[in-house]
């Protein structure tokens, strides 16, 4: 059993075109409370990200934000968080979230999302860290990443193992519990946290 006690929320920072993706946040806020998990996320009062870190605090849950310098300068930071940290770069930020979370799940979200996702993928892929990463696939809204992934594998340009590091479910607590038992593959890693 893995310990989980925060998980960073990649997500979108515009609501996107269906409500139900802010029902989702909401869904997974109300799930990560129940579990006593800590929120990491990017640190904006607006969009789906807005929407999930409302909830926490709503519910009474710890809402960790970081968000770079610029971004927060355009008024877009949340200031009623539990802590909010304010970094002086994206690259800054991406690290920091990483080190905060025991975990890592994307809800609907657009370029930004998608990019860090795959980066916190990729780090768990080259053994930089062995914590699980998940998809929240609301109303079908990855189906489409998640056939082109399938693709990926089957052109083996992705191998099965590295593959199956991302969860995909479509309720929160399905994935919250995959994320508990999630168990890192035991294969040998390209490189060492060390030599990066």
């Amino acid at each position: 059993m893995t310990p989980i006690n925060s998980i960073c929320i990649y997500c979108g920072s515009s609501p996107g075109r269906l409500d139900a993706y802010a029902s989702a946040a909401v869904a997974l806020a109300e799930s990560l409370v129940s579990r006593n998990i800590r929120l990491v996320y990017g640190g904006a009062s607006i969009g789906i990200m807005g929407r999930v870190a409302d909830q926490v605090l709503t519910l009474g849950g710890q809402v960790v934000g970081v968000i770079p310098k610029a971004l927060a300068h355009k008024e877009v930071a949340h200031h009623h968080l539990t802590e909010l940290h304010v970094t002086q770069s994206m690259h800054e930020r991406k690290m920091l979230m990483a080190e905060l979370a025991d975990g890592f799940i994307a809800l609907p979200g657009g370029i930004g999302t998608l990019e860090e996702l795959f980066e916190i993928w990729t780090w768990a892929q080259l053994g930089f860290h062995h914590k699980p990463c998940g998809l929240l696939n609301v109303e079908g809204y990855y189906d489409a990443l998640i056939e082109f992934l399938d693709h990926v594998k089957a052109e083996q340009f992705v191998k099965e193992h590295h593959h199956a590091m991302l969860m995909v479910e479509t309720h929160p607590d399905a994935l919250l519990e995959r994320f508990v038992n999630y168990r890192p593959p035991a294969v040998k890693h390209w490189l060492g946290k060390d030599e990066t």
